[in-house]
């Protein structure tokens, strides 16, 4: 028997290219409130904790909570127009997932990014895919905290043992063990392997296809 019936995608940096229409909403409200603008490689290392966190890092220290507050609106303003400029999926995704539900898996998205792109995105690349897309929104805590991959586990009726968690980074990593669920981290995304190493990672997959072996074994 196959060993997972539910794969549960993180969405930047796995399924999806995001990072440069990230760092261009970033730098269009640091720039807006008359800071520098950061460079691609030092977005790269802010990702991955939601958008205000991601607005956090960006802003120079000490900007006081108003003036971030300010940052995170001109963010959203600037994103929700321009959140397809750039963005596109990973060589291979589309053709997985496809595949993966061909083989009978069920599929999910659950993101730290604002519920509202989360849903434009997959709508957009993948229509169709994903038996859930959830996204960061009030009063649900966000990953590594293990609330909005229990809320895709209860909304498709699958149960833990028999799902995996699939992302890019140490996020990642801890939420599919805070949510006690296998973890397979994918080797092209928004972390170097360097970076994951002290994270221990149990399973890495270096391209779609060898994801695909690692969720349809039995």
């Amino acid at each position: 028997m196959r060993k997972y019936d539910l794969a549960i995608f993180d969405l930047d940096g796995t399924i999806l290219y995001t990072l440069e229409d990230l760092k261009n909403s970033l730098n269009h409200a640091l720039t807006s409130r008359g800071y520098p603008a950061r460079t691609l490689e030092e977005v790269r290392r802010f990702v991955g904790n939601g958008v205000r966190k991601l607005v956090e890092r960006g802003a120079p220290a000490g900007t006081d909570p108003a003036e971030l507050e300010r940052l995170y609106a001109a963010f959203h303003e600037y994103y929700k127009q321009h959140d397809l400029d750039n963005t596109r999926p990973y060589e291979g995704i589309s053709a997985l997932l496809e595949k993966l539900r061909a083989a009978g898996l069920r599929l999910a998205v659950v993101s730290n990014k604002v519920d509202y792109g989360v849903k434009d995105l997959c709508g957009r690349f993948f229509p169709g895919a994903f038996d859930a897309a959830i996204g960061e929104r009030p009063g649900v805590a966000k990953k590594p905290a293990p609330d909005m991959v229990n809320e895709a586990l209860a909304r498709i009726g699958i149960p833990r043992e028999r799902a995996v968690y699939i992302g890019d980074s140490e996020v990642d990593i801890q939420t599919a063990r805070n949510a006690g669920m296998d973890e397979i981290i994918v080797a092209w995304g928004f972390r170097k392997a360097e970076e994951l190493a002290p994270h221990g990672p149990k399973r890495v997959a270096e391209d779609p296809q060898a994801l695909y072996a690692a969720l349809t074994e039995e």
